[in-house]
This record gives structure tokens, C-alpha cells and sequence, in this order.
């Protein structure tokens, strides 16, 4: 997955105790080579005191200098221990990676919410890149490639054999510029090309409309720096459009693929009272371990006023929160904390189970560890990787093509709102809102059905 999932950023004391061992060793040595030898395990991580008698350490050493001296071709010794932390930190989990000094400028750019690229979320599967989500007017979507779609090549090379960052790495490029992708569909009888001219990627986060009746609308696409004070200014503006205030919220979270924790856990502040527990971690380090609370004071510090004035109306009104395979990471905290604290009813299909927690160690030369350190849970104790969130009503989309022969999808058991089939015509009638004009399917299923049950909860009276 593209994104760096509740992202949290630490090292000073990583830092700090690199500093002084490479004062302890000879000006040659690598200074990536002693964060390698430090991530090794304790006896590493106890390099201080042993000094360079530590057998992790020296061995570490000489196996560089052996390369250096004896390999068949000269080697570049910062790309040489480069690929070593690389392939140490990718064997421990598909989340963990290092990063080198562009890869990690990119990414904080596109938590910034500014990037060139193709606009959608991936993850490395079975020698494949699998697509997570692709992002609404972006160029992938406009493309027609959608969650569920594998790469297995990207112009005339393979990914086969490819880390996550390097295929991410190789599919940007300049703005303008047009990569063809070899597409793998499940149904489809073989694999096709598509072409998907990269461009600057400027993530609106948030989109939204206010519905019939005073019911608001609002799709989050990814959580970056803005997210929670873009949202809250959305429904301050469709509250005061509606003229009486909002009768409820519908939040949309499908192929939403995360990104910043933080940024989920100030959402989760609009609809929670303060300090209210959103996401807990467990880890045996106890650095790692956390408890992230909601807080307007840290959350909203730049919004606008009357916006702020809105959050003790909001924390009352109704919430459904639509999820998928596509909500992973950060929405699947949300979702979960909304759930656990019986402030929304979450309805769709089970979300993607991405649960745990990558921290970036910046290092000294520009480039940064993405190192899994801790895992996520609800409030409840519910631990979200390898399982997700279950929705308290299952719901599948229908599927467009379907709708020619007249086979709409029904519900799975668990759905208990409205009669067994979907409401063909609330469905259609959500198809003519300006937040369905661009979907490649209009008739959504899902989105009818969630309004249908915001209608029939009840507001939340809070002391």
C-alpha cells in the first residue's frame, strides 16, 4: 500500500545514539551500516556500550568490506548497505521499507496532499501490484482502473521480482507523461493495456452534498493534513445551507485507503465528545504503545469560527459510515472507533484489515525507515489487522452491469433495513446527485440503502 498508514514521526533518540557510535568507528564506515547494525536486535541496540567489540556490529563490518574488496565489480557503498536495510526491513512485513532520500521527499509531499502520479493506492500481491483504491478524478480512475485490478507491468517491464517502492517509483514521472500498464481483471479472459498519462495530484480529500431533507453527505478519499478541518468546514456549510440544521451524516469511506493517523483520529473529534478514546496500539516496545484521544483544541486550532460553532450540534446528530475491501488503515480506525463508542452505524461490506502501525525514522542523509512498530485496536479491543472492521449492517454494492438483466443484488443476512432487495428507486435517485455523475456505477446500492437507514435513526442526546 502506497501510503504510509498512521504515520507518526519520531528518531531524535535513534538519532542521537547513531551520532555517537559513528564517532566510534572508523570515518569509512557507513553511516546507514550502523543504523542496519542497530536495528539488528538488542545486542545491537546495545552497541554503545559494547562498543566495537559487539559480534553483530563487526560482522556487519567486514561482510562490507569483503563485498568491497572482492566483488567482481565496484560497488557503490551507500546503494550496496542502501539494498541491505531495504532487504532486512522487507522481510519482516509488506508494510516495512527503507526509503531513500526522493522517495521519502515524495512522500511527504503527497501527505501534504500534492503529488505527480496516477492517484491511486496499490499494494504488492503474488508478484502483482494489486490496486487498494484509485482516487475520484484522478487519472487512474479516469482511466477505468478500479480496487481489485493487478498491474503485472508497467510499460514493458515486469513487476515481478519488484519492491512496492520500486514499482511506485517507476510508475511517476513528469506531469503530462503517459505510462501503459498491463491490467489483470477477475472475470476478464486475460490480461490488457491501459494508458494513464500521469499528472499532478492535488487530493481533495473531501467531497460532499447535502441530500434531500437536510441529510449531509461526505466521501473522505484519504486522510492527509486537512482532512478533519476540511470536513468540518463541509458540514458547517451544508448545516447552514439546509436552513434547519442537519437531520444526519452520511460518511462514505469506501476505497479509502488511510493515511494519516492523526488526521482520522481529528474526524473522529467532530463526532466525540472530547477525550474520548479513538485508537489504542499494542507493541513490545513501549515507545510504541499509545492511546490517541479526541481533542477540538488539537485538532481544529485553524478552522473558521462558525465552524467551530457547529461540533456540539454535530457531536448529536445521526452517522452512517459506508465501508468496503477498499477501507483500509486509518478509515478502518475511524470506522472502528464510531462503531465501538455507539456513535455510528457502519454499513457495506468488511473493510480490508490493514491494522498496523508504520513509523518514518528519518536518518541523517535525507532518506527514512518505514518500520512497523505496533498494531492497532479499537476501543474495544478489537484488533483491525488481518480481520478489519465488520459492519453492523453487510450490505454489497449492485453491480451496473446487472441492472440490464434486472438481477439487483440482495443484501447478505445480517441486513435488516427496508425489504430484501435494494431500492432500485431511491438508488436512482441518488444516481442524478452531483456526487454520483462521475461513478462508473450510478446505481449505488450501498449509498441508497445508508441513506435509508440515516433516516430512520434517532439524534443522540448528550449531556
Amino acid at each position: 500500500m502506497n501510503a504510509v498508514t498512521g504515520c507518526l514521526v519520531f528518531g531524535g533518540q535513534a538519532l542521537s545514539v547513531l551520532r555517537r557510535i559513528q564517532r566510534q568507528h572508523q570515518p569509512g564506515f557507513s553511516a546507514l551500516a550502523i543504523v542496519l547494525a542497530l536495528l539488528l536486535g538488542s545486542t545491537a541496540l546495545r552497541a554503545e556500550e559494547a562498543e566495537s567489540d559487539d559480534a553483530s556490529l563487526r560482522s556487519l563490518t567486514e561482510a562490507i568490506e569483503q563485498v568491497k574488496a572482492r566483488y567482481v565489480n565496484s560497488v557503490d557503498e551507500r546503494k550496496l548497505v542502501a539494498n541491505a536495510i531495504r532487504g532486512m526491513l522487507q522481510t519482516l512485513d509488506p508494510y516495512s521499507d527503507y526509503l531513500d532520500p526522493d522517495a521519502y521527499r515524495e512522500l511527504k509531499q503527497e501527505n501534504g496532499g500534492r503529488f505527480v502520479g496516477l492517484g491511486m493506492e496499490v499494494a504488492m500481491e503474488a508478484g502483482a501490484v494489486r490496486i487498494v483504491s484509485a482516487y475520484e478524478d484522478a487519472p487512474a480512475f479516469q482511466a477505468g482502473l478500479r480496487a481489485g485490478d493487478r498491474i503485472i507491468r508497467l510499460d514493458d517491464v515486469s513487476v515481478e521480482g519488484m519492491t512496492l517502492d520500486q514499482a511506485i517509483r517507476r510508475s511517476r514521472g513528469e506531469p503530462d507523461t503517459t505510462i501503459a500498464l498491463t491490467v489483470l481483471r477477475k472475470g476478464d479472459g486475460g490480461s490488457r493495456v491501459v494508458n494513464v498519462k500521469r499528472s499532478l495530484i492535488q487530493s481533495h480529500s473531501v467531497k460532499s452534498a447535502l441530500l434531500d431533507s437536510g441529510y449531509a453527505y461526505a466521501k473522505i478519499s484519504g486522510f492527509n493534513q486537512r482532512t478533519a478541518e476540511m470536513l468540518l468546514t463541509a458540514l458547517a456549510q451544508m448545516s447552514r445551507q439546509s436552513g434547519n440544521g442537519l437531520k444526519g451524516v452520511l460518511l462514505d469511506l469506501r476505497d479509502n485507503p488511510g493515511g494519516l493517523l492523526k488526521s482520522a483520529v481529528g474526524v473522529s473529534s467532530i463526532f466525540l465528545p472530547d477525550d474520548e478514546l479513538v485508537v489504542y496500539t499494542e507493541s513490545v516496545a513501549e515507545e510504541s504503545r499509545m492511546r490517541l484521544r479526541t481533542s477540538e483544541k488539537q485538532y481544529f486550532r485553524g478552522t473558521p469560527a462558525e465552524a467551530l460553532r457547529e461540533l456540539p450540534y454535530l457531536k448529536t446528530v445521526p452517522v452512517v459510515v459506508l465501508v468496503n475491501s477498499g477501507s483500509a488503515s486509518a478509515s478502518e480506525v475511524l470506522a472502528g472507533a464510531l462503531q465501538d463508542q455507539h456513535r455510528a452505524t457502519i454499513v457495506g461490506t468488511q473493510t480490508f484489515g490493514k491494522g498496523s502501525v508504520q513509523v518514518l525514522v528519518p536518518l541523517s542523509d535525507g532518506s527514512a525507515l518505514k518500520l512497523t512498530t505496533a498494531h492497532y485496536l479499537t476501543p474495544a479491543g478489537q484488533k483491525i489487522q488481518g480481520k478489519g472492521v465488520t459492519p453492523n449492517r453487510i450490505i454489497a454494492q449492485v453491480d451496473a452491469s446487472s441492472t440490464a438483466t434486472g438481477n439487483i443484488a440482495m443484501d447478505a443476512p445480517r441486513a435488516t433495513v427496508g425489504d430484501a432487495t435494494c431500492a432500485m428507486a431511491n438508488a436512482l435517485a441518488i444516481a442524478d446527485l452531483p456526487i454520483a455523475k462521475n461513478s462508473a456505477n450510478p446505481l449505488d446500492c450501498q449509498l441508497a440503502r445508508a441513506l435509508e437507514l440515516l433516516r430512520h435513526l434517532p439524534v443522540i442526546a448528550r449531556n
